[in-house]
């Protein structure tokens, strides 16, 4: 199991779009392990999107997501990271596939609705900057015989 950090940006926030978003991780049997509506400090913007800094859109990134209330969100499952960010789509909503999040529901190539970790290295360390360790819970869904085949050693 993975776990992973998603971010509902200012506009996805703004649009009314947070549930049907959380719907489609959920459809698809991602677990949600933690939730937090926050408005992002610049310090904390600065700090999550340190490799970016010096890059030509670094500032009105940094000021889009401290613009408005954000929804952080940690998502669990089998191969979460990978299953997470191809739900998302391309990062401009402009040349997403319909069918993902951002193709579906973006057209601009500066708002873009979603932020997911991109790797194992890259959630734990966002997952740390937005959620304490007792914020993400561990809890049984009945519903896990039936998302993940789990009659052999490990669930897939």
């Amino acid at each position: 199991m993975e776990t992973t950090l998603i971010i509902l940006k200012p506009d996805a926030v703004q649009r009314g779009l947070m549930g049907r978003i959380i719907s489609r991780f959920e459809d698809k049997g991602i677990q949600v392990v933690g939730a937090r509506m926050m408005k992002i400090s610049p310090e904390l913007a600065a700090t999550h999107y340190e490799s970016h800094h010096g890059k030509p859109f670094y500032d009105g990134l940094v000021n889009f997501m401290t613009s408005s209330p954000v929804l952080v969100l940690a998502l669990r499952g089998v191969g979460a990271i990978a299953i997470c960010r191809k739900m998302m789509g391309a990062t401009f909503g402009s040349s997403a596939d319909a069918g993902t999040i951002r193709g579906d529901f973006g057209v601009s190539n500066s708002f873009n609705l979603i932020h997911g970790s991109d790797s194992p290295e890259a959630a734990e360390r966002e997952l740390g900057l937005f959620f304490k360790s007792e914020e993400i819970l561990e809890w049984d869904r009945a519903s896990e015989g039936w998302v993940y085949d789990l009659s052999g050693d490990e669930p897939e």
